[in-house]
């Protein structure tokens, strides 16, 4: 393959990678936004049905504990949804965190290949220009991976104190 060839090869690739990871996203968005249509048609049949409910409480006492109920009910049901949302952006961040080291490593090779085509036909140029390529495009690769297990922390975590908190509230 030629320079071109390789150069070309990476890009169809590189772009191959953005059209799964936009899909991705709409799907997931989709995913999402389903959540929160099925969450406001609840909201708004519950707080119907707790209105009559109320209209119709011949007590005070009887109002105050449908109306706490109903509060109840309702930030259970949020906190359900928040926590279904986090779910598919935790997924999300999994398949992207996968598909941005399986783009790293294939790509990484087509890439080395490219640089060294390049430099090859670069006068006066020895393989040490060649050895430092290498070498950054292998510190870029673990700094990737190391953003990937810190970012994968930290959301376990949120999502473990979003866990304790609701489980606080039941």
């Amino acid at each position: 393959m030629t320079k071109n060839e390789n150069l070309n090869e990476l890009n169809r690739k590189n772009m191959e990678a953005a059209m799964r990871l936009a899909q991705m996203s709409i799907e997931n968005s989709q995913r999402v936004m389903t959540l929160q249509n099925e969450l406001a048609r609840q909201l708004f049949t519950d707080g119907v049905e707790n209105a009559k409910a109320q209209a119709a409480a011949k007590d005070p006492q009887d109002v105050l504990r449908l109306r706490s109920v109903y509060a109840q009910e309702t930030a259970q049901k949020m906190m359900q949804t928040a926590q279904q949302v986090a779910a598919i952006s935790n997924d999300a961040r999994v398949e992207f965190s996968r598909m941005l080291t399986e783009q790293l490593a294939s790509g990484s090779q087509e890439m080395a290949d490219a640089f060294q085509g390049f430099f090859k036909t670069m006068p006066g140029q020895g393989g040490n220009m060649m050895e430092v390529m290498q070498q950054a495009m292998a510190t870029a690769n673990g700094a990737f991976e190391q953003m990937a297990k810190v970012s994968s922390s930290a959301f376990t975590n949120m999502t473990d104190m979003a866990q304790k908190s609701t489980g606080r509230k039941k």
